[in-house]
């Protein structure tokens, strides 16, 4: 790491209150994996704004690099920190509110004015925030870049164990599916009647009379013609 002799905090994680170190205990995590040095505080921008403007203040000049800002409700913390500081905000949105799950905080972090950016990450998405502080970090850092790279490379042999688990326990299941049946083809079906109709109405080709044996019996529906000058 760039600034691996350096013991001051790249990135601050500030929190609107202590309740919020549940979830925001994810982003600490992921730093610490990644080696990424930081610092947490508790600062709300309701009940100790001037605490909230200090610390954006001198972020900077302490060596803080990304402040992560989580907040619930309301959630004013991270526009009131990137409204004092030209470092990157990352604002988390906590489902502190149980009537509206944590939505209003997720309009209040990402609803910022033109010219005052804060990048929200998904509600509760603590974890997700450390990691995108983590990649803005590597823009300078190559050492910081090679573990993402090697956390990224991680997470997918994890998801081909994950596969190989799954397709492991289907071939062992298999005897248990019935065999899929294959479509068999249909018929080709004939002008004439099928062998079946004429069946059913008693009448076959070969037992059907011939017309001219059918105009030597004479047909029982024609009337005979009378010969010419006979009575009527």
């Amino acid at each position: 790491m760039a600034d691996e002799g350096r013991r001051g905090p790249l990135v601050g994680i500030v929190l609107g209150s202590e309740s919020d170190s549940g979830v925001m205990g994810g982003a600490s995590e992921v730093l610490s994996g990644l080696g990424v040095p930081f610092e947490t505080r508790i600062a709300s921008a309701h009940r100790t704004p001037e605490r909230t403007l200090v610390y954006a203040r001198t972020a900077s000049s302490r060596g803080i690099r990304v402040i992560i800002a989580g907040a619930g409700m309301a959630a004013h913390l991270a526009g009131s920190l990137a409204g004092s500081t030209l470092l990157p905000v990352i604002g988390v949105p906590l489902s502190g509110s149980r009537a509206l799950g944590g939505m209003d905080a997720l309009l209040s972090t990402v609803q910022m004015p033109s010219g005052v950016p804060v990048a929200a990450v998904a509600v509760d998405g603590a974890r997700n925030a450390a990691w995108l502080a983590a990649r803005i970090l590597a823009l300078s850092d190559p050492e910081l870049e090679k573990r993402l790279s090697e956390g990224r490379d991680a997470m997918a042999l994890a998801v081909d164990a994950s596969d190989a688990a799954v397709g492991a326990e289907e071939g062992r299941l298999s005897w248990l599916r019935p065999p899929l049946s294959r479509p068999t083809a249909a018929p080709a079906r004939t002008s004439g009647p099928t062998p079946g109709a004429t069946a059913s109405l008693g009448l076959s080709r070969a037992s059907s009379p011939s017309r001219r044996e059918r105009a030597k019996a004479g047909s029982p529906c024609r009337r005979p013609r009378r010969a010419p000058g006979s009575a009527t």
